[in-house]
């Protein structure tokens, strides 16, 4: 039998409230994630979906991890694009090999059940 562990993500951004009085400028980050700098720009990995429950909306990977996320939220295509507004959490793993990454894609897709995943559904 092979043993998978699921890798801890490296880096966690959270949907950010507007603060301070309302002559402030609003948030101008698409549906209120401000941190996108925090996510690897150069480096691949697996991204994590959830929502306020905690519960794993979407799976996907990346050879590029931030313009990947940024997509998410921005193009036409997304499998995620009807569900944008219920994404509360980002969790990334750094994941540079691209095999050990299709693995991990899979895996978590299966094992966590993910809500909006078509693709690579073993559970059904």
């Amino acid at each position: 039998m092979i043993k998978i562990e699921i890798p801890n993500p490296d880096v966690v951004i959270t949907k950010q409230r507007q603060l301070g009085e309302k002559v402030e400028a609003v948030i101008s980050s698409e549906y209120g994630f401000t941190d996108y700098h925090r996510i690897p720009r150069d480096k691949g990995g697996i991204i994590l979906l959830f929502n306020a429950e905690d519960e794993l909306l979407y799976v996907g990977k990346a050879r590029k991890l931030r313009p990947r996320v940024k997509k998410h939220f921005e193009d036409t295509v997304s499998p995620i694009k009807m569900h944008r507004d219920e994404v509360y959490k980002i969790a990334v793993c750094v994941v540079e090999d691209p095999t050990e990454r299709e693995i991990y894609e899979t895996y978590i897709i299966n094992k966590q059940h993910a809500k909006y995943n078509i693709d690579k559904v073993f559970y059904k």
